[in-house]
């Protein structure tokens, strides 16, 4: 788990007065779960956006499988895009599409040229790593939370990528549906093999997906470490996390 699939170095953002990430460092290793945490409001969403390029950051570097995100051009960020999945807090889901069509967008947004029986059985093989293929035909109203939270897991897998990027995927769900996500989180990784950077304020989420923990405090990676070592520590810092 040596091999970086992400590196962070002196990340920095400002939004008016607000400094929210101050020279934050982060590195994430090939086939790791890496959760970062952080308060409501800390700046853990705005670092995902930075990463995928939603976001430019006023400093600092970002690498994402060897590419400095900064430097390229919009060809080329939309080809390493392909290979970095992105689960939105919202779920994103296109309310006027059925759930074939949201699975099938991201194959069209990026030009493939797939027949449609290639189409079919790539959405079908989606839905089936999320439980929902009987879901295939349905509007996102529809459909509750946590169903509309495994279809937008579908649609970020069709692509196979390489890391996938996790943005409070727990929130607002209830204890029940959270679990499952957690438990999908891990399969996938299982699976798939995928680098996960999981953004969260969820404790929970945390303990039973996380190899590793990043603690954002005042815009900095302030500590990493595993969640038994970070929860006893001392740091007065860390403590109320946990607590």
């Amino acid at each position: 788990m040596n091999e970086s699939v992400i590196s962070i170095r002196g990340l920095s953002k400002t939004f008016g007065t607000n400094r929210v990430l101050d020279h934050f460092d982060l590195v994430l290793h090939r086939g790791e779960n890496l959760a970062v945490l952080g308060k409501s409001g800390s700046g853990k969403s705005v670092l995902i956006k930075c990463i995928i390029g939603l976001i430019r950051p006023d400093e600092g570097n970002i690498e994402v499988l060897g590419q400095n995100m900064l430097n390229l051009n919009r060809e080329e960020l939309d080809d390493i895009r392909v290979k970095i999945g992105f689960l939105f807090q919202s779920n994103a889901l296109y309310d006027s599409m059925t759930v074939r069509d949201n699975l099938e967008f991201p194959l069209r947004r990026h030009s493939f040229r797939l027949a449609p029986a290639e189409v079919n059985h790539m959405v079908m093989e989606a839905l089936r790593n999320v439980g929902l293929e009987h879901a295939v035909d349905m509007m996102p109203a529809e459909l509750s939370g946590g169903m509309r939270k495994r279809i937008a897991l579908a649609r970020t897998l069709i692509l196979k990528p390489e890391i996938i990027l996790y943005d409070e995927p727990t929130t607002g769900l209830d204890p029940i549906t959270s679990l499952e996500i957690i438990n999908l989180i891990n399969a996938i990784r299982g699976k798939f093999g995928t680098s996960s950077l999981i953004i969260t304020h969820d404790l929970k989420c945390v303990k039973l997906t996380a190899d590793r923990i990043a603690m954002l405090i005042d815009g900095h990676c302030h500590v990493t470490g595993d969640f038994e070592g970070l929860r006893s520590s001392s740091d007065e810092r860390i403590s109320p996390f946990f607590s």
